[in-house]
């Protein structure tokens, strides 16, 4: 079982899932953000052909960009899906590219939650690089849990330290993004990210100043507000 093997050995538990309780139903959602290259590093010693969804919200920085063909091409994966937002639901609702300033909610909705709904489809799980350590929000999570969208998700490294990351790093001599040595500590959209400041979490720069900790794709699909289009308030 999954949940009985040992909380600190991610890749027991990566192979396991991969090769076993969900062999040929699972794919990793990677954000090729500034921890992302460690759960890379291990799928690719499992199954470089494990289909890997990489949202592209087209408000991504450059530098996320590069890192990815850095990394895909440095391990030789072969299926990374660069997942895009709907063209009809952009024009419809984003026509401009600013619904961040307006609402947040429905812009990472619109630009990540329904594509990654629909990139899903036929898989039975799916496998994240959450850890307790990245906020308090995540203080609780489990190495296997059933999601918010109804699929299991894996959080390999669900239990690890800054140490062990930093760790991993060094041992598989692995890059790190390119925004890291700027001070960036969780980077997702260049118009919603910022630098912590000094004794903040590691993703108290997502959102800041607003009280909005998750893009949504780790909450409960049933995320809708009253004046959201009825077709985006993604039901389970």
């Amino acid at each position: 079982m999954l949940d009985t093997i040992s909380t600190t050995n991610a890749e027991t538990v990566l192979r396991d899932a991969i090769t076993h309780r969900f062999a040929g139903k699972i794919a990793l959602v990677s954000s090729f953000g500034t921890e992302s290259a460690i759960l890379l590093q291990m799928v690719a010693q499992v199954d470089k052909s494990l289909p890997i969804i990489f949202l592209d919200t087209g408000k991504l920085f450059p530098e996320t960009l590069a890192y990815r063909d850095e990394l895909v091409a440095r391990l030789g994966l072969t299926d990374v899906r660069s997942i895009r937002p709907s063209g009809a639901q952009l024009a419809a609702y984003d026509p401009d590219g600013r619904l961040w300033e307006k609402d947040t909610d429905l812009c990472c909705a619109i630009r990540k939650t329904n594509p990654l709904d629909e990139a899903l489809v036929g898989f039975e799980a799916w496998i994240t690089g959450r850890k307790r350590s990245q906020s308090g929000t995540r203080a609780n999570l489990q190495l296997v849990e059933t999601g918010a969208d109804g699929r299991i998700t894996v959080n390999p490294l669900a239990f690890w330290t800054d140490e062990d990351l930093d760790k991993y790093f060094e041992t598989h001599d692995l890059p790190q993004h390119p925004l890291q040595a700027q001070g960036y500590t969780s980077i997702g959209c260049a118009v919603c990210t910022h630098k912590p400041l000094p004794g903040q979490d590691k993703r108290s720069g997502r959102w800041a100043g607003k009280a909005k900790t998750e893009c949504g794709i780790h909450m409960p699909r049933a995320m809708s507000k009253p004046n959201w289009p009825e077709e985006l308030s993604f039901e389970v």
